[in-house]
């Protein structure tokens, strides 16, 4: 029980890497809260992990809606010792078919989303807590037709540095995992 009363919040934990790490964390001992956008999967992930777990409808690119997850949590269990921002999307933008509108989601949802969740949980970090973020392999490899994804991911990377400079002064971790292909819904659903 690594985890005994930890409190994690994981965005995207209705699926893949997130819901595999919600499992995880509910069976070393954290009160465990998942986000995810969509409503059927979010419930069928929360019976999937027990009662005890909170599953928050919330989209990491609408602030608002982020902001009152993190609140509702907090309510629920008291500040966070770890925040694991995970909600992602996948996507091939080749140059020369890519549309405006689909290279700035793949950003806003893997980028821009990524720090907003860290924006809206800070007030409520413990000292010494961990945030960890998700990048990708695609963020160092050159794979032709995914531009977007790529800068995404590389920019949660960087990212990272910073954040772990301003949040280092309390003592909070910032990590970032960076993992390779695997068989989950974005993959299978060829995002």
């Amino acid at each position: 029980m690594k985890l005994k009363n930890k409190t994690a919040l994981i965005t995207g934990g209705n699926s893949g890497i997130g819901l595999a790490t919600a499992h995880l964390f509910v069976a070393e001992g954290a009160q465990v809260a998942i986000t995810g956008r969509d409503q059927t999967r979010l419930d069928a992930a929360a019976q999937e992990l027990g009662p005890e777990v909170v599953a928050i409808k919330a989209d990491t690119t609408d602030v608002e809606a982020l902001e009152a997850a993190v609140a509702t949590v907090v309510k629920k269990f008291g500040n966070l010792d770890i925040v694991f921002a995970n909600a992602g999307i996948g996507g091939f933008t080749p140059v020369g078919k890519t549309t405006l509108t689909a290279f700035e989601e793949i950003l806003k949802i893997n980028l821009t989303g990524v720090f907003f969740t860290v924006q809206a949980t800070v007030p409520y970090l413990n000292n010494g807590a961990s945030v960890v973020l998700n990048s990708s392999v695609h963020s160092v490899l050159g794979v032709p037709g995914y531009s977007a994804y790529a800068a995404s991911k590389a920019g949660v990377r960087a990212m990272s540095r910073v954040l772990a400079s301003e949040l280092s002064p309390r003592g909070i971790r910032v990590n970032v995992v960076t993992p390779g292909g695997l068989y989950a819904d974005l993959v299978r659903r060829g995002s």
